[in-house]
């Protein structure tokens, strides 16, 4: 027996508590699909015990990690993560009692990994494994980290963990790969007067002079990456639902921003629960707000502490508007949907990441639809599909489900692929098979599952389950296992007896940078409906080809209901009669007729021209939302005439007729009892007409923020009109700007504040925002978003500022986010030697597996140079011929 430091005893002492706790799962058995693994299969964690002693002031902490494991094959020794951990003492103990220190420990920095020998052979049997150990303190978010922030009574600091993706190995020595689910017991020894959060509850508490330990209560089996911790000076306010104790967890002063996150969560808790068939399993689930920000997240699902930036979780008068709340309220829908798709049933390896997140980004619209159908969240899909198709449509895209072996290609994998075309997969599937069947296979699949690891497949065969007869699995593979984007043609559509139309359809595939590729091969299943027809028809187009026969001889509506994730190209005569009727289609496929006629457009399918001739016939009174797609087209026009003001002025003119008078009629000052779709109108046209030069609008923002008007100080249209100031500041503007964020004290709006330092149209402004960037003063987690904020209005002049300057903006970058941070920089460039000065730095400083983000910066520089040489001269006749 040795002498033990006092955290290890503390370890052992609390490894009794809380013996309720679901037991270490089972791993699942390998389907078809073997489950990947970077550690050898010999050994596996049943169960974790560990102690943390934060020094947050020197930027360290100290360990100490007693972990129960069961070796079932002969080992020379034991291989687990460790990344920026120093380890002073490690023991093997038995069930007899003997205890065996460590021969050697062979760390591997690249493989973020420990190898630990011990004097003899490890036999089959169960062991504890203790590992003492120090660690870093990171300040931005990915590990163990450190938010600073200003308060009434000075600096302050707190610390929170970020373990997604696989960053748990930063703060504890572990099996961090999400198929080992084990229960966790945490202790942490902090300042008596800290608070402190976690998974669980806490379960005691032992003071000893000016600190105090705090065990939190045994938590479920769970994988490593969910694990939470946090500490500093917190308010946190509570309430209850579904036997659940729901809490809001923010800066000491400030729990009160968090009642509208609050309420929101317990809103959505019992809707989940009913929907789920299975109740919410911890005993507390609270939202934890963290000030600053990331370049990687806004919100994370820890088990039971949800952690987010305080932009997505507190509402504050001084800066908050009708879209922060409505995003208040979707991230948490979002973050809780995870709690069952996620952290109750997790995938077996990052390759099915998606079944996390696209899962979740469908539930969340689906929540909010059920919960504020006022928002008319079911329109925003459209924009979300879109995001998705624009990084589908080009060679760097990836299939949903994505062979994944490095850190890098895990963090990279958060994409519009995992999220919006993951949504866009399931909201198909679930209209096709029903909404009571997908129903039904969600609960059964959750029932089987929980607690337990899967992959895609498990959840297709549940849907079966509920909808026999329907080929799931057989469309899911194909949307999920390989690449792309469907193009359903309409090459005919003709008006046949009995007031029926009976349309001729071709599958190919939408790309926008292989026009001679040969089209992969979809099941797709399409919805169609006549204008003004009585219902709508569907079909299963398979092997490249189909007709659906509709009700009713009106325009012809491929994809109503905008629930399928494919464009739709008619013939000429066909596209020529829904825009004749466009004013009468319904708002979503009003809202997808626009964006696939855009997209097919700009990808030179037809002329891009075409989409204008539905932006003109958008009527003033149309559906807000349908307005607020019309104004981000004009503002990308706008863009697309960098450098040739003569049609950017032509851009302004017309935007302006086609917009002013919304503005006018709804007016810049909020009506009471007025939809909220209205209010967010409102800011996205006075941010267009300001984004486009409208001089109404600059002026009167202007006028607003000189004369201190309630407008510009707070609200709605705050961030609005603060950021047509910046973006049009002089050197006399942008200096009280500057003096504005280092006397704020508010973390919230000091942040936005730097932010717009960075997006002034003056280049020797924006020299200065960058250089500002790099001095301590906009503080850690508020600098990298300067320079993104610069690379909006001068890509070329950030990115080469990165390049010169790489080791200190990478310092300002999460872990997870710097393969993608730089080459992100210069995406936006039309500089065609841009394309060599990223690839320069991918050969440099990537490795040929974390790449992609440089590929696809790439790929978007060519894609906006092509667009401007070949499709917008299109867009200049018609403004040529439109505006006078």
């Amino acid at each position: 027996m040795r002498l033990r430091t006092a955290a290890s005893l503390a370890v052992l002492a609390f490894a009794t508590l809380a013996s309720s706790a679901a037991p270490a799962a089972p791993l699942p058995p390998l389907s078809q699909r073997a489950v990947p693994t970077q550690l050898p299969r010999g050994v596996r964690p049943l169960e974790y015990f560990l102690h943390v002693n934060p020094d947050a002031a020197n930027l360290r902490f100290s360990g100490t990690a007693a972990i129960d494991i069961e070796v079932t094959e002969r080992a020379p020794s034991i291989t687990l993560n460790a990344a920026d951990l120093a380890f002073t003492r490690v023991t093997l103990g038995s069930r007899a009692g003997d205890e065996t220190a460590a021969r050697n420990i062979s760390v591997n920095a690249e493989a973020q990994t420990a190898t630990i020998a011990f004097a003899h052979p490890i036999l089959p049997g169960r062991y504890r494994l203790t590992l003492d150990y120090t660690g870093k303190i990171y300040t931005q978010a990915a590990g163990f980290f450190a938010l600073d922030y200003d308060s009434p009574k000075g600096k302050k600091r707190a610390l929170f963990t970020q373990f997604e993706a696989p960053d748990a190995r930063r703060f504890f020595p572990s099996w961090d790969e999400p198929r080992f689910r084990t229960p966790y017991t945490l202790a942490v020894t902090v300042p008596a007067g800290d608070d402190v959060v976690a998974n669980m509850p806490a379960a005691r508490t032992v003071r000893n002079g000016g600190l105090k330990t705090v065990t939190f209560q045994k938590t479920p089996a769970m994988s490593s990456y969910l694990v939470f911790f946090g500490t500093g000076e917190f308010d946190r306010i509570t309430t209850r639902a579904a036997n659940t104790q729901i809490g809001v967890v923010a800066r000491r002063g400030n729990g009160e921003q968090g009642r509208w996150a609050l309420t929101s969560s317990a809103r959505i808790l019992p809707w989940y629960n009913q929907y789920f068939g299975t109740p919410f399993p911890l005993p507390k689930l609270d939202n934890v707000a963290g000030p600053g920000s990331s370049q990687f997240f806004g919100a994370m699902e820890n088990w039971g502490a949800i952690f987010s930036f305080e932009n997505r979780l507190l509402v504050d008068p001084a800066i908050s508007t009708e879209a922060s709340r409505q995003d208040i309220f979707e991230t948490a829908a979002h973050e809780m949907a995870h709690q069952w798709f996620g952290d109750l049933v997790t995938m077996a390896w990052w390759d099915d990441l998606w079944l996390n997140e696209g899962f979740a980004s469908w539930m969340a619209t689906k929540a909010t639809q059920a919960l504020h159908p006022e928002w008319q969240p079911e329109l925003g899909r459209v924009g979300g599909r879109e995001g998705a198709i624009g990084q589908d449509s080009v060679a760097t895209t990836h299939p949903i489900v994505q062979r994944l072996t490095t850190v890098d290609q895990i963090s990279q994998a958060f994409d519009s692929i995992t999220y919006n075309k993951g949504e866009a997969v399931i909201t198909m599937l679930e209209d096709y098979v029903g909404a009571d069947a997908w129903r039904r296979g969600v609960q059964d699949y959750i029932r089987v599952h929980k607690y337990s690891n899967t992959q895609s497949d498990d959840l297709w065969a549940a849907i079966e389950r509920a909808a026999p007869g329907k080929p799931v699995t057989a469309i899911a593979h194909d949307f999920t296992l390989q690449p792309g984007v469907p193009l359903i043609r309409v090459t005919d559509a003709r008006c046949a007896g009995g007031g029926r139309t009976v349309a001729t359809l071709k599958q190919e595939e939408f790309t926008r940078d292989r026009p001679n590729k040969a089209p992969l091969r979809w099941r797709v299943p399409v919805i169609a409906a006549t204008a003004g027809g009585p219902m709508q028809a569907r079909t299963l187009v398979t092997g490249g080809a189909g007709t659906v026969t509709v009700p009713g001889c009106g325009a012809l509506v491929v994809n109503s209901g905008q629930t399928g994730y494919y464009r739709t190209l008619y013939a000429p005569p066909l596209l020529a009669r829904l825009k004749a009727d466009y004013p009468r289609l319904a708002t979503v496929d009003q809202m997808g007729l626009l964006a696939d006629t855009w997209g097919l457009g700009l990808a030179g399918y037809q002329s891009a021209a075409d989409a204008l001739d539905m932006v003109d016939a958008a009527p003033a009174d149309a559906n807000p939302r349908l307005i607020g797609s019309v104004a981000t087209i004009l503002a990308q026009i706008h863009g697309f005439y960098d450098g040739d003001p003569r049609h950017q002025a032509l851009v302004t003119r017309y935007a302006t007729a086609k917009l002013a008078p919304v503005l006018a009629r709804i007016g810049w000052r909020a009506k009471a009892g007025e939809p909220a779709t209205v209010t967010l109108l409102r800011a996205n046209l006075v941010a267009t007409l300001g984004a486009v030069h409208e001089r109404g609008v600059v002026a009167e923002a202007n006028r607003l923020t000189a004369a201190r008007d309630p407008l510009a100080t707070g609200g709605p249209l705050r961030t609005a009109i603060a950021t047509i100031v910046a973006q049009n500041a002089d050197a006399a503007t942008w200096e009280r700007l500057h003096e504005a964020a280092k006397a704020e004290k508010n973390p919230l709006v000091r942040s936005q504040l730097y932010r717009q330092l960075g997006s002034a149209r003056d280049e020797a402004l924006a020299r200065r925002a960058l250089d500002l960037a790099l001095t301590p003063e906009p503080g850690a987690t508020n600098s990298a978003g300067i320079i993104s904020a610069v690379a909006g209005q001068h890509p070329d002049l950030a990115f080469d500022f990165a390049i010169r300057h790489r080791e200190e903006v990478e310092a300002l970058v999460d872990i997870s986010s710097r393969s993608r941070f730089v080459p992100q920089l210069g995406a936006r460039s039309t500089d065609p030697a841009m394309v060599g000065r990223i690839e320069d730095y991918a050969t440099r400083y990537l490795t040929p597996q974390s790449r992609r983000p440089a590929d696809q910066a790439i790929a978007s520089i060519r894609d906006r140079i092509k667009v401007r040489e070949t499709r917008v001269p299109d867009i200049s006749r018609w403004l040529e011929a439109k505006v006078r």
